[in-house]
């Protein structure tokens, strides 16, 4: 079933000191290093964590995190044969994540061959934060972006409305 498109918001939440607008993310979507901690832990225990990351910022959404295959137990990580196209990045394949006796579903993608301006990510791996037990940036818990399409990681330094609910999806 459609959800019947929402219009697109006039004016952004206000962004305080120290925050950032979702708002005033490009279009195309762009892609820089970031050196806070990041932790991705499943199933009691940890299966990522970096201090060089890539995030990649596009207008109306969360930051994604995308990890150095370095930084990533990728023996965890298992084809879902799942693909998805970003306009922009090009094509996605999506991994289940298993630990022990545990899965979650395609909470991992990769752009193993993405669109020119994007190489930078290629190899990298990004995980929905709704589909692990814990993601943080530095010290702080990530909220997972609302929808559970994108995988955007919510912090309180973000600022919204963010695509991701019923009626977004034109945004």
């Amino acid at each position: 079933m459609a959800f019947p498109s929402s219009p697109r918001p006039t004016k952004p939440d206000p962004a305080g000191p120290g925050q950032e607008s979702v708002w005033d993310y490009p279009r195309p979507p762009r892609v820089e290093p970031v050196s806070a901690r990041l932790v991705v832990r499943f199933a009691g225990e940890v299966v990522a964590v970096t201090s060089r990351a890539l995030r990649v910022l596009e207008t109306a959404s969360p930051p994604s995190y995308y990890f150095p295959p370095s930084d990533v137990r990728m023996e965890l990580l298992h084809s879902s044969g799942h693909e998805t196209v970003c306009e922009w990045k090009g094509r996605a394949e999506h991994f289940d994540l298993v630990v022990g006796g545990q899965s979650s579903s395609r909470a991992v993608w990769a752009y193993p061959e993405p669109q020119p301006g994007y190489q930078s990510i290629a190899g990298y791996v990004a995980f929905y934060p709704g589909r692990v037990d814990e993601a943080s940036v530095g010290a702080e818990r990530v909220t997972p972006q609302p929808g559970g399409y994108y995988g955007g990681w919510v912090t309180a330094d973000i600022v919204g409305p963010f695509k991701g609910d019923p009626g977004t999806g034109g945004w």
